[in-house]
């Protein structure tokens, strides 16, 4: 199944484009996409993405969205994709 992942400041800066497709097998969850782009993109990614790698947290501040929802409103990490799924990967935003 294809999977399009849209990056934003830091990680469209190490993967060097706005977005990319994933060709992924069937029943894979968000947190294996996680791990195939921290696997492509290097430890950089890994720091940007995880606050707790080997307890598979994702940085609080990040927001990710499937298909303009955000994981902590479906299942978080172990949200199932499905061919044709949109994954934003957002920084943290300020203001004020």
């Amino acid at each position: 199944m294809k999977i399009k992942v849209r990056y934003f400041t830091t990680l469209r800066e190490l993967a060097g484009c706005m977005e990319e497709t994933f060709e992924l097998e069937n029943d894979v969850f968000l947190e294996d996409l996680i791990e195939k782009i921290v696997s492509k993109y290097g430890e950089k990614a890994r720091q940007y993405l995880y606050t707790d790698e080997k307890q598979k947290i994702i940085n609080p501040a990040l927001l990710i969205l499937i298909n303009g929802r955000r994981i902590n409103t479906l299942q978080g990490l172990k949200t199932k994709l499905k061919d044709g799924d949109t994954i934003a990967i957002l920084p943290p935003v300020g203001g004020g």
